[in-house]
């Protein structure tokens, strides 16, 4: 019955041509075809389906293949990339010297490099994988380091992290003298001490703006300085003063004489306490003292003018009978801050110094030396309860 439909069907198609759909007299159908010829056209379409679906049968088949033997191979690559695997390393201790230099910024992976190409390390994979394992106790601190040919990359590290074996770099702290800066400078360089002494002695000349009265203190940036590739004292002295500009550019502190006096504020600040939270109630409590009119009585300010350290303050210091300490603030001596900052304050304390908070306190007193616990009253009589409160926490001080 389909052959008979699909003849009838063949016989009595009217073919049009496309290109006159639109025409208003159509073309007359054409002659209908033998049977034997619809048959044997029909068979050839048939073939050419059957063909057709088998060919995109075999292509399916093939890219399924394909796709598989794809996801395979790309799973196999994953696969290997995610197991750890042990990177050659040398078991140590090493031998011979070698130096290597860290600039800053540089990163853990350019190190590594640097350390396979002075074999030193075997792989920059067993020094990066050693670096990770210390985790927390890990730091590449810039500098130039003495090490052995053929070291564990485990002990490297370790060297590594130390600033104390750092050498060529300096670390400016906040809170740091200018003589101990200083210090730490020629025993980084090949710069002597007297060539320092000289600019000192000069003021600082081509250095220092005015506003610094020719003093260095205060005016030092806290960071990370290269001192091994600079030639002479004064490029070293303008790289950290050049520093301490822009900061105090960047952060807005007024120029002139009102500069220096945030900085001779803030170095108190710095000194006295150790938690940033409580900086900005020592600068009010100098504030309200110099408003007072009441000496400020800094431990901090005395002991920088002898030299010493707060532990280290005597009862005759504090009297200075011959007032030869122009830096004792204590009753009968210096009236209102000292000739110039004690230090190299912090970026958190100068604006401490710039913006104090809001109290009347006159008094303060850190009363847990282990904490740095600080309490801040108004009243001497309150002063003199917070100072039993530091005793008694703290038997073995003055």
């Amino acid at each position: 019955m389909s052959d008979n439909l699909d003849d009838f069907f063949a016989e009595n198609t009217q073919w049009v041509d496309g290109d006159n759909e639109d025409s208003d007299s159509p073309e007359p159908s054409r002659p209908s075809r033998s049977r034997r010829e619809m048959r044997r056209r029909r068979k050839r379409r048939q073939r050419r389906v059957i063909t057709a679906v088998i060919a995109v049968v075999i292509v399916l088949a093939l890219v399924g293949v394909g796709g598989t033997f794809v996801y395979r191979s790309l799973k196999g690559w994953v696969d290997s990339r995610s197991q750890p695997t042990e990177a050659a390393d040398y078991p140590g201790p090493g031998s011979g010297s070698v130096s290597l230099t860290i600039e800053q910024g540089q990163t853990p992976t350019q190190i590594a490099d640097a350390l396979v190409k002075l074999d030193v390390v075997k792989t920059s994979g067993a020094f990066l994988s050693a670096f990770s394992a210390a985790g927390d106790d890990a730091t590449l601190y810039p500098g130039t380091f003495r090490l052995k040919l053929h070291m564990n990359s485990a002990d490297v590290v370790t060297i590594l992290s130390n600033m104390s074996n750092a050498k060529g770099f300096v670390d400016v702290k906040a809170g740091d003298r200018f003589n101990d800066v200083i210090a730490a400078v020629v025993e980084q360089s090949d710069i002597p001490q007297s060539d320092f002494d000289k600019i000192v002695a000069d003021g600082g000349k081509g250095i220092l703006p005015a506003e610094a009265g020719g003093k260095f203190e205060g005016w030092l940036e806290p960071g990370t300085y290269s001192v091994s590739d600079k030639k002479s004292a004064a490029d070293i002295l303008t790289s950290m003063v050049k520093a301490r500009i822009a900061k105090l550019d960047e952060l807005g502190v007024p120029s002139g004489a009102q500069r220096e006096r945030i900085l001779n504020v803030a170095s108190i600040a710095e000194a006295e306490v150790n938690r940033k939270e409580y900086y900005g109630k020592v600068v009010r409590v100098i504030e309200n003292r110099i408003e007072q009119k009441m000496y400020l009585g800094m431990d901090s300010s005395l002991a920088y003018g002898l030299n010493k350290n707060g532990t280290q303050i005597t009862t005759a210091d504090i009297e200075d009978a011959d007032h030869k300490n122009p830096y004792n603030l204590h009753n009968g001596h210096t009236l209102g801050l000292p000739p110039t900052p004690i230090g190299n304050p912090g970026e958190d304390a100068i604006k401490a110094a710039m913006n104090p908070e809001k109290g009347d306190w006159l008094y303060f007193v850190t009363v847990n030396l282990d904490t740095g616990e600080t309490k801040f009253v108004a009243t001497e009589d309150e002063f003199w309860q917070i100072r039993q409160e530091y005793k008694d926490n703290n038997p073995d001080a003055n």
